[in-house]
Order: C-alpha cells, then structure tokens, then sequence
C-alpha cells in the first residue's frame, strides 16, 4: 500500500488510480489519520519522483520508499511534501524558500509549513525558488533527505483531528544537497506541484469517502440498537431521512471519485474531476459525520463513540490539498476555458 502506484521495478504494487481510491476509502474508513499517511506518500512523496524524476532518483528515492526498506532508526521509509510556507497558503507560487546553484550542488534556505509525515520521514519533495525574476515559472522541485546538515523540524501542531499523523515546519537552513536532486528541469516545480496535487485530490476524496462510510456505519449501527418510544430509533422517519442523506452524499462523491481515477488510468484529463470528487467527497465526509453525532445525539458527542473522532477527522478534508474553494475556482476555471473555445 505504501508503493501501490509506482512499479514493481522499483519495488511497488504497480495498481491503478482506481485501486488506489478504493484502498484509500478502506483503510481511512478504519482510521483517517492512517489514511493520510498513506496519501501524502503515494499522492504527494512518490508521484512527483516517478513521474519527473530521473532513473537515478527513482532508485535512490523511491526503491527504499515502497514499504521493504527502514530508515536509520529502524522504521519504514516514508516521504513528504514540503508547498505551503508560512506565508503563502493557497498561494502556491508565492514560494520565499529558495535554491542557489552552487556549481556541483543546490544550497537551500526557508520554511515549508503544514507538511504531513514531517516526523516521521526520510526525505522530502521541497520547492524553492530558483529565479525569483521568474516569479511562479521560477520554481524548481527537489527531494531532500532529512537527515541533510542543517535540516530540523518544528514542533508538532496539536490539530483539532487526524491526530496519530504529525504535522509540523520543515526549516532548512543551508541545506546542501546534490545537483541531481533536481526533479525534473529548473523552473518546473509549479508544473510538477500542480499536477501532483490534481492526482492527490483523488487520494483525499477517498480519504473523506472512508471518514463518511464509518460515520454511516457507526450511525446505523447505534440507530439499529437504541430503543426510544419503545422502539429502535432507526424505524423513526426522522432518522432514515438521515440515513438516506447520509448514503446519497457518500455514493455520489464515491463515483465522482471513480471517474476521476478512471480519467487519469485513461490518461485523460482530469483536472475538474479531480477537484470535483475531492470537494463532494469532503462535504460529504462533513455531513455525515455531523449526522452521526445528531443521530446519536448525547453519545455521539463523547470519545466513548467514535462519532466525534470522524467529525473532527472530517474537517481537515475541505482545507488540504486545495480548499473547497480553491476546488470551485479550479472547477469554474475549467468550466469558463471550455466555453470560450467553443465561441
């Protein structure tokens, strides 16, 4: 599961878009925050490596990442993706991290902020800019290994859900690292971020798809058990319109999601489906863990249950990745490009 796209030259399950949706709503369905281990790795770390990287930097950057090999401490080596700074939010061009061309080397010096896996991982994908006169067509993409002189993390946030994965700072501080490190070509990285995250709204869609199906399962099963008005609360009409609500949401964003992983198998565009299924699938993670606790009512809102846990967990998904409302701007922008080349 930890290489479940990538091939099996290189140690991987070599699975589908599809495969990977489909794993990624199972096993968040079990634990959210396992979820996102799982999609900030495959999704984020391993996507960028292989499909810009050179044969060299697949080697040395993902064959150790697929799940067979540990790092120096003895655990499995996982990756991370270092976009986000301090600063610059949704603004993913704006980046102040830079690289300076040292000859045989690139010397880099900044802050990514709000990186998944920080603590627990070898190595990192960084964009830093490489010409600033370029603005957002100046940014390069790089991997980084952590363990790199002058490399150290931040604390790890205390966040409201998600919380058995660390999220923190990554602060380099004159990194070194070799010229071959680059992916792909100077001034390629908003490319690279850009397409990577098209790809990684899939994962987070199946991520939300996983936070909703155990929130209809922890509220139909409560629902089935609990006797009011001398009956199972689940025979009452007010309950199944939520249930009914619950189910809609989740299935809708579930094939909205399929299409999505489908498109990008075909090697089709995919950029609206994307951002369509992970926006769906979110909201619907959103509403029905809300449901869950109102169906539960007293006991849904105490960690007894596990109701809370997917509300909290839930919330996360309309904010990485792209807000909700950067996923309207991309579906809108895609909207209005298709109409005026028709006029």
């Amino acid at each position: 599961m930890m290489g479940i796209n990538c091939s099996t030259d290189h140690g991987g399950s070599e699975l589908d878009a599809l495969s990977y949706a489909i794993a990624m709503e199972e096993i968040s369905r079990g634990c959210a925050s396992v979820g996102v281990i799982m999609s900030a790795h495959n999704s984020l770390y391993l996507y960028p490596i292989d499909a810009f990287g050179s044969d060299e930097l697949k080697e040395r950057y993902i064959t150790p990442y697929t799940g067979h090999e540990k790092d120096e401490n003895g655990r499995l080596n996982i990756g991370c993706f270092g976009l986000s700074e301090p600063g610059n939010g949704s603004d993913a061009g704006a980046a102040s991290t830079t690289a300076t061309d040292a000859g045989d080397e690139w010397i880099i010096n900044g802050t990514k902020a709000w990186i998944t896996n920080a603590h627990e991982s070898s190595a990192a994908i960084v964009f830093a800019t490489t010409d600033k006169s370029l603005k957002h067509k100046g940014i390069s993409a790089f991997v980084v290994p952590m363990n790199a002189e002058g490399f150290s993390l931040g604390a790890k946030e205390d966040k409201l859900g998600i919380r058995a994965s660390s999220t923190a700072n990554l602060i380099m501080e004159n990194v070194h690292i070799p010229k071959s490190n680059l992916i792909g070509e100077p001034g390629q990285g908003f490319k690279i971020a850009m397409q990577t995250l098209d790809g990684g709204r899939i994962g987070v869609a199946g991520q939300a798809l996983g936070i909703a199906s155990a929130s209809i399962d922890c509220a139909v099963k409560y629902a089935l058990e609990r006797n009011a008005f001398g009956k199972p609360i689940a025979q009452m009409q007010t309950i199944q319109n939520k249930i009914s609500q619950m189910t809609v949401a989740r299935d809708s964003a579930r094939l909205l999601t399929w299409r999505a992983a489908q498109m990008k198998d075909n090697g089709e565009k995919y950029i609206r489906e994307a951002a369509m299924a992970k926006l769906a699938a979110s909201e619907a993670a959103t509403l029905c863990a809300h449901q869950a606790i109102q169906i539960l009512g007293g006991m849904g809102y105490v960690t007894e249950m596990p109701a809370e846990r997917h509300y909290r967990d839930a919330r996360i998904t309309e904010i990485y990745e792209g807000t909700s409302e950067i996923q309207h701007l991309v579906i809108a922008g895609d909207v209005l490009k298709e109409y005026k080349s028709q006029y």
